[in-house]
């Protein structure tokens, strides 16, 4: 995997008026990594990305691209592609008719082979012949990435891609996405549902008010959290309450909100405290059936975000 930077962004400012949208942002992210990013609404997520796609250009700072800075002009950077907010489209178009239109603009042979190349990638072979404007949210996000993939980007930026997405086309989504950056795209993503970003992302960026305040795995962003609560369930809840209650730094908490089955106890803890829990559970011939936490770090690190903002105002 190639280890160069996809992105470098070092004090990044950008300001509407008197608003500061972006306040001295460092962002940094591999080539070949998914990289996330999160933050309560106006944050400055949907500015950041459209800075990365030259639809605006920063008022200070140092921003480079696959290695190449970005100059104060509205451009988009080479072998860059992707959408804010929601893919523009043509509503009398079909889906393939789309896509032929957008390489014509961007001056690409794709031929019809390259467009169906893309429209089986995201899924949308079937429709391809269909006119855009009965197309679901879901589907015109799906096509939205297929337009992203004409150009084969080594830099895609994507704002909500799951918006409108059942099941089956977000695992469908999920799966391009995780092969992109197995082939060396780097690849940012904007979300507010959690469990996509945990379960594509290997580093996340959280953004309050303009600011940078987390940066880095998910893995760190767990061990920096204050504690979380876990749902423990174990072949012996009463015993796994008993060793609970005598593992230091770990609490039993009320739990009428998130128990729903007898055998599931529910404790708070940091990691450390966590481990020590489960060792103990396990020496005293406890079977762990499930440990998980009953709001995800990623999650937990946003809720308190938001509380911290609302405090403030």
């Amino acid at each position: 995997m190639d280890t160069l930077p996809a992105v470098r962004a070092r004090g990044i400012t950008k300001c509407f008026g008197d608003v500061v949208a972006l306040d001295g942002v460092d962002l940094d992210v591999t080539r070949g990594q998914i990289h996330g990013l999160v933050g309560p609404n106006g944050a400055g997520k949907t500015t950041l990305l459209g800075l990365l796609l030259g639809l605006a250009v920063a008022d200070g700072g140092r921003l480079e691209i696959l290695g190449t800075p970005v100059e104060r002009t509205l451009t988009t950077p080479h072998a860059v592609a992707g959408f804010v907010d929601a893919p523009g489209l043509y509503p009398s178009l079909t889906a393939r008719q789309n896509l032929a239109a957008l390489a014509a603009l961007r001056g690409l042979d794709m031929g019809t082979a390259g467009i169906d190349d893309v429209l089986g990638e995201v899924g949308l072979t079937d429709v391809a012949d269909d006119k855009t404007r009965g197309f679901s949210l879901g589907m015109r996000q799906r096509l939205g990435l297929a337009a992203a993939l004409l150009t084969r980007p080594r830099l895609l930026v994507l704002d909500e891609p799951s918006n409108g997405l059942d099941p089956a086309g977000k695992r469908h989504v999920h799966g391009v996405l995780t092969r992109l950056a197995a082939n060396g795209t780097g690849v940012v993503l904007s979300s507010h549902r959690m469990d996509d970003l945990e379960a594509l992302c290997s580093e996340v960026t959280i953004l309050a008010t303009g600011r940078v305040v987390f940066s880095g795995p998910l893995t760190k962003l767990a061990a920096e959290n204050r504690e979380l609560d876990y749902r423990l369930r174990t072949s012996d809840p009463e015993a796994a309450c008993r060793v609970a209650a005598d593992t230091a730094g770990v609490r039993i908490v009320d739990d009428s909100g998130v128990r729903q089955d007898a055998d599931v106890l529910v404790v708070r803890a940091l990691v450390p405290a966590l481990d020590e829990l489960v060792a103990k559970v396990v020496r005293s011939e406890v079977a762990v059936r499930e440990l998980a936490p009953v709001v995800s770090p990623l999650e937990a690190a946003f809720l308190a975000l938001t509380e911290q903002q609302e405090v403030g105002r």
